[in-house]
């Protein structure tokens, strides 16, 4: 029943696109970087930026919520905005970027004209350099927001250009915090339980949270652990416990019986050994014991990132683990 009045009411817009802020107060967590992008928007002296992060955590949103707020009405005209499905090449600088900046746009008395480049990291070397004399160049009425994953991959010379503000993942109350707004604009039926899975697949992702959300809520109608995860195809940290679990205890075969079920599951090996780490530092276990399992964990995901994700590979860590038990008892 839901479920058709729903789809009576014409296709949804994702929950990500309509609750994203629009001024740079509402935006959520990172207070001191967002402290710093409001006084640029109060005073309207904005300097070059780059925005570096990991994904989710509101680096595009603050360019947009800063240039609406700086450019007001003019947003439209005085804005080029670039992301990485654009072309991006070294003509588009060249041509595209070039143009905008030498455009007349009439702005208020102390405002420039904005070019955002979002995921600036995966412009190619050529471009970046291309970049850095049109930067200078017109440096007089555009100014340049760049945002990016990690700011390692954007060259020198126009990392000295920029003024950097770095986000950071967000925590779990910040990531609950929106989610309870959200839940309540739409009316979400939901357990406390599902929301915390719902936090724990997101793992400070605030678009991965939002979408989880809204895919949980569109295919069940009710957001309980359960659903989340079978929306969200995560491993479930239940099984993976109890696989860590069995280690500690000495029953090898049930967790190796445990993992089994969840590789017959189609779950890459990326996912499983993800969660086991994510589980292991939350597990109430010996320290030494812990510091061992994590370093065992940290190199079973380097093989498993250099390609070899096998079945073998990961009853190898649970052995691996089984090993560092038997050792801290013997001590």
């Amino acid at each position: 029943m839901a479920s058709s009045s729903s789809a009576s009411s014409g296709p949804e817009i994702p929950w990500v696109e309509k609750f994203r802020p629009t001024k740079v107060s509402d935006i959520v967590g990172n207070e001191d970087a967002v402290a710093r992008l409001q006084v640029i928007a109060r005073d309207g002296n904005m300097p070059n930026l780059i925005l570096a992060g990991p994904p989710g955590t509101g680096k595009t949103t603050s360019m947009l919520a800063l240039a609406h707020e700086l450019l007001g009405p003019n947003y439209k005209e005085a804005v080029l905005e670039l992301n990485a499905s654009d072309d991006r090449g070294i003509d588009v600088v060249r041509n595209k970027i070039k143009m905008f900046a030498q455009k007349k746009v009439t702005l208020p008395p102390g405002r420039h004209k904005i070019i955002i480049l979002d995921e600036a990291d995966s412009m190619t070397s050529g471009a970046q350099q291309a970049l850095r004399r049109t930067m200078e160049i017109y440096s007089n009425s555009t100014r340049f927001a760049l945002a990016c994953n990690t700011s390692s991959k954007i060259i020198e010379p126009i990392q000295s250009r920029c003024a950097l503000v770095r986000f950071a993942r967000l925590s779990d109350q910040e990531i609950l915090g929106r989610l309870m707004a959200v839940v309540a604009a739409e009316k979400v039926a939901y357990v406390p339980e599902g929301l915390e899975a719902i936090i724990f697949t997101a793992d400070g992702d605030m678009r991965q949270g939002l979408n989880n959300l809204q895919a949980t809520h569109s295919g069940f109608g009710f957001v309980n652990q359960e659903n989340v995860f079978k929306v969200c195809d995560q491993p479930h940290p239940l099984h993976v416990k109890n696989m860590v679990r069995n280690v500690l205890e000495g029953k090898f075969d049930d967790a190796c019986a445990g993992l089994k079920a969840l590789y017959d599951l189609g779950y890459s090996p990326t996912d499983i050994i993800t969660t086991l780490f994510r589980i292991i530092k939350n597990y109430d276990m010996a320290e030494y014991v812990k510091l061992e399992f994590l370093k065992e964990t940290g190199f079973a995901h380097m093989r498993i990132c250099d390609g070899v994700g096998s079945y073998l590979q990961m009853c190898g860590l649970l052995a691996k683990l089984s090993l560092v038990r038997e050792t801290a008892k013997a001590a």
